[in-house]
């Protein structure tokens, strides 16, 4: 499998960070009662921590073609392929063309969605945050079951033959990160590790791989001693026999966030976007799905206020926000 340049990775990020340094300030909705974190152009009136629909009925999209994508966990060929069955359910069931838009970075699908480009998109769980707020993205479902959606753990694996059994034996040592936007790659770390006697930049250097995918084999590889990466990721790599699980062993496992959310454009059209969602809670996965996503087999409902409270809680225990502020600093960190 071909997986995403770490150098191409990085760029998309600086070049997105420089663009919205450089942009206008779209302009502000000065009516509006609450915003909350959200930016400057969009309103939260009814305080449900997404963005209303725009209040001008001009400003509301119904596309004649169907943007959708998902997160570049991985390497993006691989989930159009595996997408196929339901891009074409959903073109069949919205009477509309509907095309995958493969992207190579979490800042380059929020930039798509912030910039109209993209309609709706499956978001990993650090970046939906950041994508509610900036991008005005609105979530609505997790990959799942009949009675329950589909979460992850982060872990931390080490090689089978290491030293390494607990957090604290990896003071001074190089221990991966993915990117700065990602809950499970980097945010749940900063704010998990120091209770369990690891401080992240302080007892060791935060290396940022890119990628899950890119962690995991950087540790196989030697080139770091320990990574913290989703646990789902990790179990598709052993199961697609891209890595031996056996040749890693887990030394920290978190209790379980939420996986990658799919969220609309919260300008479209109310009507189509309704008819849209029960496209998408109708639709049952087809067996390659399921093999895919670890035995799911729909997309069951959620809400942002709800299932990702405890993603934004992570971020505040770590005294850190999903906001613009946020953003830049995150983005201006992994050009370092």
């Amino acid at each position: 499998m071909r997986h995403p340049s770490p150098v191409r990775h990085l760029a998309a990020w600086a070049t997105f960070a420089g663009a919205m340094a450089l942009a206008a300030p779209a302009a502000a909705q000065d009516n509006c009662p609450n915003r909350g974190d959200l930016d400057a152009q969009y309103c939260d009136a009814d305080k449900d921590l997404v963005a209303d629909p725009p209040t001008d009925p001009a400003k509301r999209k119904t596309p004649n073609t169907l943007v959708f994508t998902y997160t570049p966990v991985e390497d993006p060929a691989v989930y159009e392929k595996v997408f196929k069955p339901f891009t074409d359910h959903l073109a069949q069931c919205t009477a509309k063309r509907v095309v995958f838009f493969q992207v190579q970075s979490n800042a380059a699908e929020i930039e798509a969605m912030r910039a109209g480009r993209l309609h709706v998109a499956g978001f990993s769980t650090g970046p939906t945050a950041f994508a509610v707020n900036i991008a005005g993205a609105v979530p609505f479902a997790v990959k799942g079951y009949a009675d329950h959606f589909q979460g992850y753990n982060l872990v931390v694996v080490v090689k089978k033959d290491s030293a390494f059994q607990k957090l604290a034996d990896l003071k001074g040592k190089k221990l991966a990160h993915t990117s700065p936007s990602s809950n499970s790659g980097h945010m749940a770390p900063v704010a998990l590790f120091p209770r369990e006697g690891l401080t992240p930049d302080k007892d060791y250097k935060v290396i940022f791989s890119g990628k899950h995918d890119q962690s995991i084999l950087g540790v196989r590889s030697g080139d770091y001693d320990a990574a913290a990466v989703a646990s789902d990721v990790f179990e598709r790599m052993a199961k697609r026999g891209e890595i031996k699980e056996d040749d890693f062993r887990v030394i920290f496992r978190s209790t379980k966030f939420p996986t990658s959310s799919f969220a609309y454009a919260h300008d479209l059209e109310p009507a189509f976007r309704d008819k849209m969602l029960k496209c998408f809670y109708d639709y049952r996965f087809t067996p390659e799905m399921q093999k895919a996503f670890d035995g799911a087999d729909r997309f069951y409902p959620i809400t942002y206020q709800k299932e990702f409270a405890i993603v934004r809680e992570v971020a505040e225990s770590a005294g850190e926000k999903f906001n613009r502020a946020a953003y830049e600093r995150e983005s201006a960190k992994q050009k370092k």
